[in-house]
């Protein structure tokens, strides 16, 4: 599968999208979702929460296991997505629409240090 270029990645498998806003959107990779199988539950973090990059913020459960999601970037949670938690399937079929949350970066430079497409992907072994 081919990574959408213009995401950043982190190496616990979440991806960051600076939107035309300067907000961040994240989620989960194609591998990650991948890696947990069928997901059946997401609990998102509370909104103007402040978060540290790589604090954890959220948790994913699939019918194999439970995986904490981290912030990729310091900053402030400005949005977070209802319907994927009505609906969680909707990560399996399709991760990179499939936004969890949003967030003021602290520092939007801080997307610098993520990887792109192509250092993830040798991080998965594509």
């Amino acid at each position: 599968m081919s990574l959408p270029q213009n995401l950043f990645y982190a190496e616990s498998h979440e991806w960051s999208l600076l939107n035309d806003d300067g907000t961040i959107s994240v989620g989960i990779t194609n591998h990650a979702q991948d890696a947990l199988g069928d997901i059946v539950f997401l609990e998102l973090p509370s909104l103007g929460a402040k978060l540290d990059a790589k604090m954890s913020c959220a948790v994913v459960e699939s019918v194999k296991a439970a995986s904490d999601i981290y912030a990729p970037l310091s900053g402030t949670i400005v949005a977070i997505n209802d319907e994927l938690t009505a609906q969680p399937e909707m990560i399996n079929s399709n991760p990179y629409d499939s936004w969890f949350f949003k967030l003021a970066p602290n520092n939007v430079d801080d997307l610098k240090s993520l990887l792109n497409a192509d250092a993830y992907k040798t991080l998965i072994g594509g």
